[in-house]
């Protein structure tokens, strides 16, 4: 059977985020992370059940590398989500605020993901780290514009360039051998999430999703043809540079290649 990855993130929903610091360090996420790096284990929390130990043991894999680093720019992220104001975020950034304003629900590529006052986010869905994250920084980031409706190129998004290699690398150069090899699959996208075909640009496909309601991403598809090799190039709306840090569009657009990757696997 193959293991699920534990995230310090569901570790960190299941602790009771008291911050009591028995476990001697600073925070509750910061423990979570710790479990995840090897650096503290499970049974260091005096406050989870020897059942939630359980479960979570069943699929928790030793990491190094960069997870304290993601935990504490986490733990930035849900400090900034308890001090927002909900309704003005909601007006602001196209969502809606429910349960007497205690909840925030918004929409990414068509399925609705609601996020509490403590920051957890749920959904009918599976919670995935590369939605979580860049929807919590979405909903905390200090600027936001409306949509222009004029795109650019990821290299033109403020710190893009530095990060262009890898966007082609990651995204479109794997996006594009996906069409190419199963040409049903951008239309099928649109189906399953609330995309939309336009018009007006020089290619055979001219996809938009809405990873968030003002983070629209455009796919420009042109197949093989004869000699021609295949090209896929991703847009941006000008507004996504100014609602969202560069680096959380690359995991969003990183995360959205790996799932289609899935989907082709599972369904071609």
């Amino acid at each position: 059977m193959t293991k699920k990855t534990v995230t310090p993130l569901e570790i960190y929903k299941v602790l009771e985020q008291s911050n009591c610091r028995r476990c001697l360090l600073p925070s509750c996420l910061a423990f979570a992370a710790a479990v995840i790096g090897g650096q503290r284990k499970l049974e260091d929390c005096p406050l989870l059940s020897a059942e939630l130990i359980a479960q979570l043991s069943v699929n928790l894999e030793k990491r190094t590398g960069n997870e304290p680093e993601k935990a504490e720019f986490m733990e930035k992220l849900l400090k900034k989500i308890q001090s927002l104001d909900f309704r003005e975020v909601a007006a602001e950034r196209g969502g809606k605020v429910e349960a007497d304003g205690d909840l925030l629900s918004i929409y990414s590529l068509g399925k609705a993901f609601q996020v509490d006052r403590s920051g957890v986010v749920r959904s009918q869905c599976h919670i995935i780290p590369w939605v979580e994250a860049p929807l919590l920084s979405y909903l905390c980031y200090p600027e936001h514009r409306q949509i222009s409706g004029k795109w650019i190129s990821f290299r033109e998004i403020k710190g893009g360039i530095d990060w262009r290699g890898l966007f082609k690398g990651r995204c479109e150069d794997p996006l594009r051998r996906l069409a190419d090899s199963h040409p049903r699959l951008l239309a099928d996208i649109m189906d399953l999430f609330m995309g939309q075909e336009i018009p007006g640009f020089d290619a055979d496909i001219a996809l938009v999703l809405h990873p968030f309601p003002h983070i629209p991403i455009l796919i420009c598809y042109q197949a093989p043809d004869g000699d021609l090799q295949s090209d896929l190039n991703i847009f941006f709306d000008e507004c996504c540079g100014e609602n969202l840090h560069v680096k959380s569009l690359y995991t969003l657009c990183a995360g959205l290649v790996m799932m289609f990757e899935k989907i082709a696997v599972n369904h071609y």
